[in-house]
């Protein structure tokens, strides 16, 4: 079913390279093992809480070399606390993983704070030997406009999406179909 044959082929012979940070990070990223329920309210620190409950799955989930290193990291610059959620380093890319949760919509002031906290990662806590800190954004909703927009093109920051739970079958039937009739006027349209 995949438009791309030969990329197909490809992975299945060679299995995924990772190149760049962005070819480890997955979206969205299925939370279901969590056991939240999607249409209860819950807080970050209730969504932090689950994934530490469930840290084997949620490693799993992130994908290869995951480490987890600490939970409520906290920072203090100018007498201000600041407290990152999640703090993973990955073993293969040798570089750190800071997680930030957020239930809703990402703002360009969630940026700007996982630039700080990246900023502060590479000056103060990786070693001269490993490689840039990755700054990973989980929420509910992504605007990639303003993503595009915050960050400077070379920004080590990744905004991805997550949901709790994976479409219904009736969902995901109704999505295949509509992408095989895609592919069937975009054939025939050639």
């Amino acid at each position: 079913m995949s438009r791309d044959k030969e990329g197909i082929r490809k992975l299945a012979r060679e299995g995924q390279k990772i190149a760049k940070p962005s070819d480890l990070l997955k979206e969205p990223l299925v939370l279901e093992f969590l056991g939240l329920d999607e249409r209860a309210y819950y807080s970050e620190s209730d969504l932090e809480a689950a994934v530490i409950n469930q840290i084997e799955h949620f490693l799993l989930e992130l994908g290869k070399g995951f480490l987890f290193e600490a939970r409520q990291k906290r920072f203090t610059f100018d007498g201000d606390h600041y407290f990152l959620d999640l703090v993973f380093y990955n073993r293969i890319l040798r570089c750190y993983l800071v997680i930030d949760l957020k239930l809703d919509k990402l703002s360009h002031q969630d940026l700007g704070q996982m630039q700080m906290y990246v900023n502060y990662f590479d000056r103060h806590i990786k070693l001269p030997d490993e490689n840039p800190t990755i700054g990973l954004l989980l929420c509910k909703e992504k605007k990639d406009a303003v993503v595009e927009l915050t960050l400077p093109a070379n920004a080590n920051i990744h905004a991805k999406e997550y949901q709790l739970y994976l479409p219904s079958k009736k969902l995901l039937r109704r999505k295949l179909l509509d992408w095989a009739s895609e592919a069937e006027n975009t054939t025939r349209f050639r």
